[in-house]
């Protein structure tokens, strides 16, 4: 892994159509490799509005991973080796209820996990930890990010359900109908195994849902590349906007939510049974409670 002496505190992974942020000055670009193997692409270190941030596009640039073919796991260790505590995530994704229109923005506070194919926690390989993910945003953050949206000027809801799908392919018509029966809010393919990841690596952080389409439920509207492409393009703008209010707000003194002592508790393995190579593997994230 590259030796990174910079601390930075604020890491932004952005979804589709958003592969650069806008306004960074001091940038440079670095390659970390992590025991879970590369991220998505290098990581862009810059600041906006006077703080130091960490990008990531989630599918590379150019946009050439697919939803499942995304290495969580390094991307959120590699934003954890430089020291972010608050994972701003930005999600392309498709609305499942009338009033979330394509456009707005959603602040979701609950995800449901549809995939079949990812790995969704860094430990396993004789060490055990079982997190509390009962409520799988900060609460904090999700405030913070939707004051700022509005603020933006973009047409935002607060709370709702992302359910995460395999894909790559959009949903068919009778899977787009059993979400809406089950009352969730947005569709999408990369909130997990993110969040659950980030929960372990004890940061805080928020899925900011930027609504492209009506998923194929509504008659006359169903998804289409173009349509998404066409709204992904106009959500850009204000996501670019709300960044550039909600940089400056995050407050980076000591956190006092529960994010970030999610691990304290959580190991079950004991320390004379645990795998010694794991536990290396793992330093970074369990560290602080084992050393």
């Amino acid at each position: 892994m590259v030796k990174q002496t910079e601390i930075v505190k604020i890491g932004i992974i952005g979804g589709s159509g958003v592969y650069h942020i806008d306004g960074l000055t001091g940038v440079k670009e670095i390659a970390i490799k992590t025991p879970f193997g590369n991220p998505s692409d290098k990581i862009v270190l810059g600041t906006l509005q006077g703080r130091r941030v960490a990008f990531l596009p989630r599918h590379g640039k150019g946009h050439r991973i697919l939803p499942a073919e995304v290495n969580s796991q390094a991307n959120i260790y590699a934003l954890k080796s430089l020291g972010v505590e608050h994972v701003i995530s930005i999600s392309a994704c498709g609305s499942l209820k009338e009033e979330l229109k394509p456009r707005d923005f959603v602040i979701p506070d609950q995800i449901f996990d549809r995939t079949r194919l990812r790995r969704p926690t860094f430990f396993g390989n004789g060490l055990v930890a079982h997190i509390e993910f009962a409520e799988p945003y900060c609460k904090n953050l999700r405030k913070l990010a939707y004051d700022c949206l509005k603020e933006a000027g973009a047409n935002v809801h607060f709370g709702g359900t992302y359910v995460c799908i395999e894909g790559p392919q959009f949903s068919t018509k009778a899977e787009s109908e059993v979400n809406r029966k089950l009352e969730f809010s947005v569709v999408g393919m990369t909130a997990l195994p993110e969040a659950k990841l980030a929960r372990e690596a004890e940061m805080c952080y928020v899925t900011v849902a930027a609504v492209t389409d009506y998923d194929v439920w509504k008659e006359g509207e169903e998804v289409s590349s173009d349509m998404v492409i066409g709204n992904l393009n106009a959500n850009v703008n204000n996501v670019k906007n709300m960044l550039k209010i909600l940089i400056p707000r995050i407050p980076l003194k000591e956190r006092i939510c529960k994010c970030s002592s999610t691990l304290k508790y959580a190991i079950f393995t004991s320390k004379e049974k645990a795998n010694k190579a794991t536990v290396k593997k793992l330093d970074l994230l369990i560290g602080k409670y084992w050393r």
